[in-house]
């Protein structure tokens, strides 16, 4: 193995970066006294809006419970149907489970490994009534179609939610995801292109009255302290010190993605017969994962690792082959999901790459 090692990712850089920033902004909280769905809160639900170009963001507890409460909001309760994809980490899945809902999964195109117009419709045709709602993941940091996408749910009078965890900033015709369907979410979580110092998420729409479900949903169903008048209450709050540290980092967030691209677009002119990247840089990817596709994944992976360069996949376990207790998917044709978990894996991509580091990757790939 290369003595030099180029990290899979490093969150302790950027957070270097910007330790002064941030020393400052949890400062200013914790002289406020004010620590929960405050002043921070407030500001980083309006500049989010205005970033995404919505008329509402609700800022919640981590993207797990976005989706749930994004999924409870339009209607899905137990014994709805949530048509959703099974390559990206169950957390839809995850969420319609906690609903007790029924996920069913929608194969993804070949080569973007995205929802598609065609695995949606043959989905839906496949089903004996109509799902409750549908949630397009724009995985790895690329768009799925998502104009064509909402025209077919509201062709069928079927609620659409984007997932934009892996795609923050990413835009299509002038318009950031998020802002296209019903109601769209995202995670915080650190390793996202906008990281909290711990968990977060947040749900957007244009709809006020599925903005009001939500944000009473998220404190206890409350119509007001302490009188609960509403369904599917729980506690799901982003705390003053994410939201003055996510208010830091959002202005950052477009140079942030740019660099991403940038990286990408080097490790791009790599692509072989033996290995081809899922994505390109352009202005629907936001750069959140570098992904590439492999005949031997796994020989590759090792030839990577002995030149000194760590990887990871995104994801080895599809959802409807995951071992849930309680939870036995429907038989589905999954094939090309089937196939990409077999052959994906990522590679190192954060802003704070080092061009060393960064000529060490193009080097293994050449070599590998």
């Amino acid at each position: 193995m290369a003595e030099i090692l180029v990290p899979f990712n490093d969150l302790g850089r950027g957070t270097r970066e910007l330790r002064t920033q941030i020393d400052s902004v949890i400062a200013r909280v914790v002289s406020s006294g004010w620590f929960v769905l405050g002043p921070e809160h407030d500001a980083l639900e309006y500049e989010l809006s205005e970033y995404l170009g919505v008329k509402h963001t609700i800022n919640v507890g981590n993207g797990t419970d976005a989706l749930e409460l994004a999924l409870a909001a339009v209607g899905v309760k137990g014994g709805s149907q949530v048509v959703t994809v099974a390559n990206a980490g169950a957390y839809t899945t995850t969420a319609a489970l906690l609903l007790g809902a029924e996920p069913v999964y929608c194969d993804v195109d070949a080569t973007t490994l995205l929802m598609s117009v065609e695995t949606l419709e043959t989905t839906l045709a496949s089903l004996a009534e109509k799902p409750q709602a549908i949630v397009v993941t724009h995985l790895y940091g690329a768009l799925a179609p998502i104009n064509e996408l909402v025209a077919v749910a509201h062709k069928h009078n079927i609620a659409i939610i984007e997932d934009c965890a892996q795609s923050l900033g990413a835009t299509v015709d002038g318009r950031r995801g998020g802002s296209f369907a019903d109601i769209s979410t995202t995670s915080f979580y650190p390793t996202k292109n906008l990281g909290a110092l711990g968990d977060g998420g947040a749900v957007f729409t244009n709809n006020d009255e599925l903005a009001n479900k939500v944000r009473r949903m998220r404190q206890y169903g409350w119509a007001s302290k302490y009188s609960i008048e509403f369904d599917h209450g729980k506690n799901s709050r982003l705390d003053e010190i994410q939201a003055a540290v996510l208010r830091l980092k959002l202005p950052l967030l477009d140079k942030q993605n740019d660099r991403r691209k940038d990286i990408h677009s080097i490790y791009e002119k790599e692509n072989d017969a033996d290995i081809h990247f899922v994505n390109s840089a352009s202005e629907s990817f936001n750069g959140h994962l570098a992904v590439v596709i492999s005949k031997n994944r796994e020989k590759t992976r090792s030839a990577l690792l002995d030149a000194g360069v760590k990887t990871d996949v995104h994801y080895p376990i599809p959802d409807h082959k995951q071992k849930f207790p309680s939870f036995k998917p429907r038989k589905s044709n999954l094939e090309v999901t089937e196939w990409a978990a077999e052959s994906v894996f990522s590679l190192p991509l954060f802003p704070e790459l080092t061009p060393n580091e960064i000529d060490q990757v193009v080097e293994a790939l050449a070599n590998c």
